[in-house]
């Protein structure tokens, strides 16, 4: 990749986050709130905090912290899973909450979805798995 177009590649990036940080801010949550409730609207309300923070991409101490913060809130509960995982689940107040956090961006996403041809689609998962896949190579190396 020419530098400018790495360079290019980055600030598009730093862009879009930036933009899902606006939506959190929006609608009154913090990102790792957002994430969190992200995932588990996805995952049908229920899901694994260690899943819950490797598909966010944020560390397990950081998941752990803000899942505290919402069972406090009344927003999830815990369940012991197999072996010492943790099982994060939406109560029914945190469904209502979910629905109202992060619903409005799974509408958004699912338009923008419907806009491209079902080969942009592809194409555009495709070249973000090999980006993704490339860097974690690099980095191991690196690191």
């Amino acid at each position: 990749m020419h530098y400018l177009q790495a360079e290019q590649y980055t600030y598009l990036a730093g862009e879009i986050n930036a933009l899902y940080h606006e939506a959190a801010v929006k609608m009154g949550v913090s990102d790792s709130v957002q994430n969190i409730l992200y995932v588990l609207w996805e995952k049908g309300g229920r899901c694994p905090q260690s899943e819950i923070a490797r598909l966010a991409g944020i560390s397990r101490q950081t998941i752990h912290s803000a899942v505290h913060k919402l069972e406090r809130e009344g927003i999830v509960r815990l369940e012991q899973g197999r072996g010492h995982s943790t099982v994060v689940c939406l109560t029914g107040k945190g469904e209502k909450y979910a629905q109202e956090k992060v619903e409005p961006l799974f509408r958004i996403e699912n338009q923008i979805w419907k806009e491209w041809s079902a080969e942009e689609q592809q194409q555009y998962l495709l070249l973000t798995q090999k980006y993704r896949d490339a860097l974690k190579k690099y980095l191991s190396a690196m690191l």
